[in-house]
């Protein structure tokens, strides 16, 4: 009988190491991915970023969203999924546009609208009847759900993806910086309200420069829009 408990606890320590070294991973690819967080200005001068609205419930790097109870998971994303001992179920696979993944054994399964714990729960319940306790881990490899816009005078105008922190002038900067003719006065950001309703914030470039009104420079959220006019 101790020998048996030996197994047993042997068992569930190697199955422990097995999910440790997929969150380990998932982690250190986001570290490497991961862009600085300090951003040249727009223009090509130096800006200094103070503290902006909303830091305090900013969006999490994609290394976070790994294996957790609060990101949904949305159309676009890369998630890795792992059955233990399932060598043939193991793979990558993207949310397809109509939020579904496709699995070996039990086919389509909605992934979109879940987190990685209810989309694990989900494909455990799935797999009970083709597999004796299966053991499986589901780690958002890549966010490409998460999208925010710029448009008007910036060099590359278009979708970026939301997978770290990203402000204002994070956005600016990622797209190319300012053309020659942009009203750097009138920048604003488009954003829609839950209730449907559009919000305009403006942001002042030339006095976020002088040091005038930091608070400005908010952190971006999923879907915002950047207008340069």
């Amino acid at each position: 009988m101790e020998s048996r408990a030996n197994v047993v606890k042997l068992t569930g320590r190697i199955r422990g190491l097995w999910l440790g070294c997929l969150l380990g991973g998932a982690i250190v690819a986001g570290q490497i991915g991961a862009p600085a967080q300090q951003a040249a200005a727009p223009d090509g001068g130096a800006a200094t970023q103070g503290d902006a609205p909303g830091a305090d419930r900013s969006h999490a790097a994609e290394s976070g969203e790994a294996h957790n109870g609060s990101y949904v998971i949305g159309n676009d994303d890369e998630l890795a999924i792992s059955v233990w001992k399932e060598l043939d179920l193991t793979r990558t696979v993207p949310v397809r546009s109509d939020g579904k993944i496709s699995l070996p054994l039990i086919g389509e399964v909605q992934a979109a609208g879940k987190t990685p714990l209810e989309l694990e729960a989900a494909i455990t319940e799935r797999l009970k009847s083709y597999i004796t306790d299966p053991q499986v881990a589901v780690i958002v490899q890549k966010v490409n759900s998460r999208k925010f816009n710029v448009l008007g005078e910036v060099n590359k105008p278009g979708s970026y993806p939301l997978g770290v922190p990203t402000t204002i002038l994070d956005a600016i900067a990622t797209a190319g910086g300012f053309r020659d003719f942009a009203k750097k006065k009138g920048v604003y950001v488009l954003r829609q309200e839950p209730n449907g309703s559009v919000q305009r914030i403006q942001f002042n470039y030339a006095a976020f420069l002088k040091g005038k009104n930091s608070a400005q420079n908010i952190y971006l959220e999923p879907h915002d829009t950047v207008i340069v006019p």
